[in-house]
Formats: structure tokens, sequence, C-alpha cells
């Protein structure tokens, strides 16, 4: 057992020859960054967006010192209420880079499921997008916090005491995204408020984290009462992404199509940290489970990989097209989060030509 300089902690490494990670989840993305720059680290179809590493890292700095600017600390709750896309990654990273805990917030939630997490959590800042589908996020939130109808952008609401700005992003164009109601702020708020913080403070604070620091909140399915929170650290999910990279013999070549929901840890940490662990690219190919967008993504980005639960691997099989998509480049992915018979494990790995696919 040997002491770790510094944070007086003490970890006793057993069950295998590789050592834990000990840094925090900014000191490692530094590390892929300047070894990874160029390579691409997530393509998004259904925003027609695709960013390398290097400008990746510039917006997940700049998002930070947003937040930064908008008084974000440090422990601060910042919860996240949005279906897939890069907006919500680069939050993963930019809480993370200050030091932020991260609070995942289901999509589906309707106001009482909302209001039941962000209190519990006592979250003090939520992104939102504007709606999905028949869920309109804005109009939820009114009927929650009524406050937002009102000029004050920073209205503490009487409802959820600790919660300081609320705001609104469109995956289609975030920077220009429209105020609904004058009680929101905007993504095109957050760039602009970055513009008044050093960049240089970003890099003090990083090297004030602690790989222990709570860094994320994630709530469970809530199947036998109301849903439980559950508090994990930079060392927790780092450690997890990137030996499950390893199991995968996931490289900085491989390609990851995620089709899982990001809220969830399939979708957080074993396949965006998974990814960003070790310079492997994400893919998302829409904000919500589409079998025919996972299987053209698979095809027009050469996807090594593919994530999903037992259902989302038979509606890829069973769908009508599925022949005529050319699956040739996946190797691995995981199948998980309620069994996985052997007929269905032996379909996708016959094929869909996952040889080396994992059950989570």
């Amino acid at each position: 057992m040997a002491e770790v300089a510094g944070l007086g902690h003490s970890y006793l490494h057993r069950g295998g020859s590789t050592p834990l990670i000990g840094a925090t989840i900014p000191e490692h993305f530094a590390a892929v960054v300047a070894a990874h720059g160029d390579r691409e680290a997530i393509v998004s179809c259904h925003q027609n967006r695709r960013l390398t590493y290097r400008q990746l890292s510039e917006e997940v700095d700049r998002v930070a010192r947003g937040l930064l600017a908008f008084g974000f600390a440090k422990g601060d709750r910042i919860g996240v209420w949005s279906t897939d896309n890069i907006e919500w990654l680069v939050l993963q990273m930019a809480t993370a880079r200050i030091g932020a805990i991260l609070v995942n917030v289901n999509p589906a939630y309707r106001p009482r499921e909302l209001a039941y997490a962000l209190e519990r959590s006592k979250v003090q800042g939520l992104f939102t997008i504007p709606q999905f589908r028949h869920s309109d996020y804005v109009t939820m939130l009114v009927e929650l916090l009524p406050e937002l109808a009102k000029d004050d952008a920073s209205t503490r609401s009487t409802t959820l005491p600790d919660l300081r700005h609320v705001f609104v992003y469109d995956p289609k164009s975030p920077a220009t995204t429209a105020r609904p109601l004058p009680g929101f702020r905007t993504w095109g708020d957050l760039l602009a408020a970055a513009e008044t913080v050093p960049a240089a403070r970003l890099d003090v604070i990083r090297d004030d984290l602690d790989r222990d620091d709570a860094i994320n909140i994630q709530y469970t399915s809530g199947t036998t009462g109301c849903p439980k929170a559950m508090v994990l650290t930079h060392f927790n999910i780092l450690n997890n992404a990137y030996f499950t990279a390893q199991a995968m013999r996931f490289t900085a070549d491989d390609r990851l199509c995620v089709p899982v929901p990001f809220y969830h840890c399939f979708g957080m940490v074993l396949a965006n940290l998974v990814c960003l662990a070790v310079g492997a690219c994400l893919v998302v190919p829409e904000e919500h489970f589409e079998p025919g967008a996972v299987l053209a993504a698979i095809e027009a980005e050469r996807c090594t990989a593919i994530h999903g639960v037992p259902t989302m691997f038979i509606a890829e099989l069973e769908h009508p097209r599925f022949a005529d998509f050319d699956l040739s480049s996946l190797r691995t992915g995981i199948m998980a989060g309620a069994p996985c018979p052997e007929a269905l494990m032996n379909r996708v790995i016959g094929d869909m030509n996952c040889r080396e696919i994992l059950i989570g």
C-alpha cells in the first residue's frame, strides 16, 4: 500500500498488472489532446458537425470559461436535460474542467420527476434543449418555474431556491438560439460571457482538482421507489472508461457508433469517456435511437464498434433495409442493460460482423 503524495489518500492496487489512472478527467484529457489533436473526436450526424480533439478541447475550454463567468465553481451542481448532441459532451467535459458536478437528467422526465431530481441534487444551473418530439422542455420548465417568464434572468425560484440560471440551446444552431422567455439564458450568452474570463484561470483551477472529487450525479431508474442519486468521482468514471477501452482493445483508430442516451452511464462513461480516454472517435447517429440512422452512420463513418441494449440490436437486425448497409468495418461493441440472449449475440457476431462484441 503506497501513500499518494500530497493528497493524503492511500490506495491498494490488486487484481491486475496495470495500475489505475491517478489523474483527474481534465488532466487525462489534456494528454489525449496533445497526442491526438488532429484526429476526429466526435461526429454528430444529425447536427452535421464534426470536431477534432483540438477543436473539442477549445470548445470545452470556452464553455468552461463561460460557466466561470456566470459564477459557477468547483463543487457546484449543473444539470443537463437533453437528448444526445455535441453540446452535451462539451458540458460533460467543461464541468469536469472547473470541478463542477454534472447532474444527468433523463430527457423523458416530466415536471414532477424533473423537480425531484433538481431539488435532491440542489442543482444551481440547468441546460436544456427547447423540445424533442412531444416533450416541450421550455413549457415544462415554465410550469415548474413561473419565474422564468419574468425579466430578471437570475430570479431565484421559490420552488428550487438553489437554481440560479437556466440555459436553453437548440442543437441545430446552439450559438444563435433565441431566448424563449426573459428568464432563460442562452448558449450565446454563455459564449459571450466566456470572453471575460482569461484562459489561464482554467489551468489554475485544474491544478487544484483532486481525483477523488465528486464530478457526476446519476439517478437510478427508480423501479423500487424514487430514483436514487449516485455520486461519482473523476477516479470512478475515468478508470471505468479507460479499462473498458482496454477490454475492447480500443485505440485512436477506432470509431464508436453511439445510439444509447448520454444521460445514462452507458452513454456518458462507456461511450463518451471510453473514446476520450484513448483518442477514439465518437459517432452520434441521431439525438435519439433510430435503427436506420444507426446503420447509415456505421456505413458512412466506417465505425469499428457499436453499443446498444438488446432491443436496439434487434431493431437494427430487423430493419427492412438491413442487407443494404455495409457493416464490414465493425469489430466490437457492448451489449448491455438487459439479459443478452445467446441467439441474439450470435446474430450480432455473424450478421453485423461484431466478432468481438462484449456483454456489459
